[in-house]
């Protein structure tokens, strides 16, 4: 009969190899399921991705931020503007709380600026600047903030 050492040895070798069976999973994903980056993002983001463009995948995925926000707030303006009209705290067109709470009017107004935020840091420098360059990383991080504002929308019952 083993000893507790030899028990806890065995559970302990157990584990390392599960791991390492996990770890060899999970590097075989492509790094938008990784990420878990939003599947309602246009497939060109992905391509794009794949084929090395960076910059441009992130900027196709933030148009798309804008086209689900102008669609679904009947506004016909684009970026930073649209984004704070959508989600203004007073008269939204886009209510992601009931605003009736200070926390709920603090997070509709939070978000107002995170959408914001992100078509005027994230997309718009690179809808007009032609030499931007992204790593997969940097990509990656705008992927999942776009994915988190399209999250957004659906727990708000839009998407």
């Amino acid at each position: 009969m083993p000893n507790s050492f030899e028990r806890f040895e065995r559970i302990a070798r157990s584990a390392h190899r599960s791991n390492e069976r996990e770890t060899l999973a999970e590097s075989q994903l492509h790094p938008f399921d990784r990420r878990n980056i939003h599947p309602s993002l246009p497939a060109k983001v992905r391509k794009l991705f794949d084929d090395g463009h960076y910059a441009e995948a992130t900027f196709e995925a933030f148009k798309f931020v804008d086209k689900l926000v102008q669609h679904h707030s009947g506004l016909n303006d684009s970026g930073a503007k649209l984004m704070m009209a959508a989600f203004d705290e007073t008269k939204p067109r886009i209510r992601l709380t009931p605003l009736k709470e200070v926390s709920e009017i603090d997070e509709q107004r939070g978000f107002r600026f995170m959408f914001s935020g992100g078509v005027l840091a994230i997309r718009n420098p690179r809808g007009h600047e032609v030499n931007i360059r992204d790593d997969p990383d940097a990509c990656l991080d705008h992927l999942a903030f776009a994915s988190l504002l399209v999250r957004r929308l659906e727990q708000a019952g839009l998407v």
